[in-house]
């Protein structure tokens, strides 16, 4: 099997991510569940022709970041198959891939799960926007989601900053500029300050990696701009001390009081095992008011988590409560509905 057949097999199969590591047969995972493609263990030999395989498929990409700092990322497209994006490196002296599949189609929304009040989020006019939780939950995709619903209704000029690029948007209503780090700009930060030049009317930020990335981001969203990024937190209070958190102790008391005028919302998400085999996913909505404005500002982000969780309404939703939606659908089973909680005692009682 050659590289190319192995994407084919497994996108066709309906996979999210594919491993080529030595000393293991090619594996993809299906629905959170790792397969083997195979019974043969690839050698060190074969996964390099493997790796170089992909790099001939993306475009001839060239491999000396790979080879000289040992770590590359990209992404690229197979024509009639879908998108992809490769992260390589070198692992015991072997070359080794991870590689997630992207459809070419954009995801709907409503297929997915995704509540009717987060793709509202899109009729923001300016602020920050998170959406957040764990490595493979579906951020980029409900941003995508998020992307295309002002895309389609509303005439605005869209800068994406990703790395790599994952859905690709096409102008519809408005004009989406998409920029990949380090093919079509230097940084996230170099990328971000350039932005703020380029009539923007939303900035998608891929990541807030660094204090300055997300200083500039915050500013951005102060001066009147939608910016809208990821965190790998899970939980609105989570989020909140994880940026404040970033920064040096002399900063965080002016960075609470920025942070609660410029962010409006936090989505944060998780993907649960369903019932049938598949994975569902159960979100977690904080539309920032003026009650929460004050506990950011006064540092009692503590009670943040309380708040969502008795508010009723379409603009705040918990995560349990989301979770125990998926139980009494039937998707999911009491088990996984209690182990992903985030008051399994709470949640227990309602069960």
């Amino acid at each position: 099997m050659n590289a190319l057949d192995f994407l084919t097999q497994t996108t066709r199969e309906g996979a999210s991510d594919l491993f080529i590591v030595a000393g293991r047969p090619l594996s993809y995972k299906k629905n959170g569940k790792l397969i083997q493609a195979g019974e043969e263990r690839m050698m060190p030999d074969q996964c390099e022709a493997f790796v170089r395989e992909i790099y001939e498929l993306a475009g001839h990409r060239d491999m000396t970041p790979l080879l000289s700092s040992g770590d590359d990322d990209f992404s690229f497209a197979v024509q009639g198959l879908s998108r992809f994006r490769a992260s390589t490196y070198r692992q015991r002296g072997s070359l080794s891939a991870v590689i997630r599949i992207i459809t070419f189609e954009l995801p709907d929304a409503q297929a997915l799960g995704i509540p009717e009040s987060i793709i509202q989020l899109s009729e923001m006019k300016k602020g920050l926007v998170l959406v957040t939780g764990p490595a493979g939950s579906g951020k980029s995709t409900t941003l995508a989601c998020i992307i295309d619903e002002i895309n389609r209704t509303q005439e605005k000029h869209i800068i994406t900053l990703e790395d790599p690029l994952e859905y690709l948007h096409r102008h519809k209503k408005s004009i989406v500029s998409q920029r990949e780090i380090s093919s079509d700009t230097e940084s996230y930060l170099t990328a971000l300050r350039a932005s703020l030049r380029q009539s923007p009317d939303v900035i998608l930020l891929g990541e807030m990696r660094d204090f300055e990335t997300i200083s500039v981001a915050m500013t951005a969203a102060e001066t009147g701009h939608l910016v809208l990024s990821t965190l790998h937190t899970l939980g609105a209070a989570n989020t909140i001390d994880r940026i404040i958190d970033v920064f040096p102790p002399n900063q965080q008391r002016q960075i609470s009081v920025q942070l609660a005028s410029v962010l409006q919302a936090v989505v944060s998400q998780q993907l649960l095992p369903a019932k049938d085999g598949t994975l569902v996913p159960a979100f977690e909505l904080m539309t920032t008011t003026p009650a929460i404005r004050n506990m950011i500002r006064e540092n009692k982000i503590h009670q943040i988590d309380g708040l969502i969780y008795s508010s009723a309404g379409k603009d705040m939703l918990s995560m349990d409560n989301s979770i125990l939606a998926l139980f009494k659908e039937g998707k999911i089973s009491d088990t996984e509905a209690l182990a992903h909680a985030s008051n399994p005692d709470m949640l227990k009682r309602k069960l």
